[in-house]
């Protein structure tokens, strides 16, 4: 799919619990990274937005924790578009480990902003256009 990205992880010690898995707040950092660099991958790099006055900002982050991962695994997270709106599109997001067994999954619904009035604002033309090209209508 146009748009979709791939991000690999490898568990470092510092990501396991008491219980001997991923933390749970890990996977948010883990969604996060992915989701940077799909960010970077389409050309809309935070520097670049904050550049013209404009930022994206987490508004929703729904997660289902389904299987465990562990320490030294490879970790595989998809990231790609949903949905767009006037002023906010919605990503999905899927970790895998290396048997393709699904560990965790993410919607995940990102605000675009004016930074100098700190409010919500449409999409600029770039983002929007970019949406229309791979979500139809």
């Amino acid at each position: 799919m146009v748009g979709e990205h791939f991000t690999e992880v490898i568990v470092q010690p510092e990501d396991i619990d008491v219980l001997n898995h991923v933390n749970n707040i890990i996977y948010i950092h883990y969604f996060e990274k992915a989701r940077l660099e799909w960010y970077k991958k389409i050309g809309f790099t935070i520097d670049k937005l904050m550049k013209e006055g404009q930022a994206f900002v987490l508004r929703n982050l729904e997660i289902s924790y389904i299987n465990e991962a562990h320490l030294g695994e490879k970790l595989t997270i998809t990231t790609k578009p949903y949905q767009r709106g006037r002023s906010s599109f919605t990503l999905k997001q899927k970790i895998y480990n290396a048997n393709h067994e699904i560990i965790t999954e993410a919607e995940v619904v990102t605000v675009m902003i004016d930074l100098e009035k700190r409010k919500s604002m449409p999409l600029v033309d770039s983002v929007g256009q970019f949406f229309e090209s791979i979500i139809p209508k």
